[in-house]
């Protein structure tokens, strides 16, 4: 040993101390860093979950679960289902909403589930129901939203309609036009 070294006569606790002093507060510097890193993981989960969530709502047209019944006009279904079809509403003839004297002459049919005997019951005895509702849908109508562009979406719209407002059991699957002219003039 040289003179200049020190002697440590206290057996060496003084470094021991400041060892430990250091490990303390390194880990108080590191405990903010630790809590913002679980702070960020925890929102990227939460965030996630809900996407998610909102995400399977919105493919299960919020929240009614998929029926699995194949939409008819989707290109991807391998057979195409047979239906039953209901053919007595007949030929309606009406005007349309414009000023202009346009009129419409329709004639409907209903496709529904072959085996739905409900179905054909409920559509017999509402008949007279199902013409008045066929005028006054194409009475609302302007002539140009009869163009032959939109006739898939007319056929959509009449579905939706009677499936959910006015049917109760009986269920619509594909509504067809025998007969959809629009004229301008009387009819």
């Amino acid at each position: 040993m040289s003179d200049n070294d020190e002697l440590d006569l206290d057996g060496g606790d003084s470094a021991g101390l400041e060892s430990a002093n250091k490990k303390s507060s390194s880990f108080r510097d590191a405990l903010p860093k630790i809590l913002k890193f679980v702070a960020i993981g925890l929102a990227a989960a939460i965030f996630i979950v809900v996407v998610t969530y909102i995400t399977v709502q919105f493919v299960n047209k919020n929240g009614k679960p998929q029926s699995g019944t194949v939409d008819p006009t989707s290109p991807y279904i391998g057979k195409r289902p047979e239906y039953a079809m209901y053919t007595l509403i007949g030929t309606v003839s009406t005007r349309t909403k414009d000023s202009n004297s346009y009129s419409v002459q329709v004639d409907m049919v209903l496709a529904y589930d072959q085996n739905d005997n409900a179905a054909q019951t409920e559509l017999t005895s509402r008949q007279y129901e199902l013409r008045d509702f066929v005028r006054s849908y194409f009475t609302g109508k302007y002539a140009s939203e009869l163009a032959p562009e939109n006739e898939a979406r007319l056929k959509q719209d009449i579905k939706e309609i009677l499936n959910t407002r006015f049917l109760d059991k009986a269920r619509v699957r594909l509504v067809l036009f025998n007969k959809f002219d629009v004229m301008e003039g009387a009819f």
